[in-house]
């Protein structure tokens, strides 16, 4: 190697960790999907730059990132979400030249072993959430209802928090891009409470505050934080409301097939061969979930 081009490469990897990281995220990120894209984001800010932000992204070691994820043991849901991130931000820095080649220290780093991440919700604790969400909507947070449909239809966060008024027609959701595609969401009367109670000045059923945009995922967590810490359940994540869902309609006697409709399973060798009638029990299904969760 020339002086010139060991120069070059010195100043390559002296290069500060977030100007890479953002350079990734400009270049790698159309690889993800748009939500995928705004969740890696958060890890970043949240779990990663406070740590790695002004490293020079040659000098990071294994060491160094082994301290940062026993550090993260404390979230570890957040610290496997975040570990992967780090890898590409750390991966694409060979790629575009600023660390050596095989260097990612991320490599072979083993996750944490979570067992029971499924929370399911108590009878008791409806209630109480219910009464959080109530206080917070008697001022006017747009989240609160947001929150309240995820319980009452076992949606995903960013199926209901992106939705457009033209996806809300004849009682029903009509879901433009799912996990599993586009699909029909059967609505018990209290959710279509919820959603004709709203206010429609906006294409969003739920608008960010500023912008023509639904509201973020990081507004919906934020308000999610403080609706669970005054429901004195700390440990509750919104996707655990989609399991609460499925565990409440199970109870009313809903069979497996029908809930996999309701919650948008893809299931070819059951959809195929029942799909008229797995329709007709979705519709019934919701009114009893409806009813179990009622205000």
């Amino acid at each position: 190697m020339t002086g010139d081009s060991h120069d070059l490469a010195q100043d390559a990897s002296a290069r500060l960790f977030k100007e890479v990281a953002e350079e990734v995220f400009g270049r790698y990120g159309r690889h993800w999907k748009p939500q995928t894209l705004n969740v890696n984001r958060i890890y970043l800010r949240n779990q990663i730059m406070p740590w790695f932000r002004d490293r020079p992204i040659g000098d990071i070691t294994r060491s160094e990132v082994r301290a940062w994820f026993a550090g993260l043991n404390g979230t570890p849901a957040a610290a496997d979400r975040s570990l992967p991130v780090l890898s590409v931000v750390l991966s694409q820095a060979e790629t575009y030249g600023y660390r050596e080649k095989n260097s990612n220290p991320c490599t072979g780093l083993r996750r944490y072993r979570r067992r029971g991440r499924e929370r399911f919700l108590s009878q008791n604790e409806i209630g109480r959430l219910g009464e959080a969400l109530a206080a917070k909507e008697a001022i006017g947070e747009l989240a609160a209802p947001v929150v309240r449909l995820l319980l009452l239809t076992g949606c995903r966060q960013s199926e209901i928090r992106t939705l457009l008024w033209q996806d809300y027609r004849e009682g029903h959701l009509f879901l433009r891009d799912s996990k599993t595609g586009p699909r029909t969401v059967w609505l018990s009367s209290s959710a279509r409470s919820v959603l004709d109670e709203l206010p429609r000045p906006d294409r969003w059923i739920f608008p960010a505050a500023k912008g023509d945009h639904p509201m973020s995922t990081e507004a919906l967590y934020g308000f999610w934080r403080k609706v669970r810490e005054a429901a004195a359940m700390p440990d509750l994540r919104l996707h655990d409301l989609r399991h609460s869902y499925a565990t409440f309609a199970l109870r009313q006697g809903e069979t497996v097939l029908t809930i996999g409709r309701l919650l948008g399973h893809r299931d070819p060798s059951t959809t195929l061969k029942y799909i008229h009638t797995a329709d007709s029990m979705a519709r019934d299904a919701v009114e009893v979930v409806g009813v179990a969760l009622e205000r």
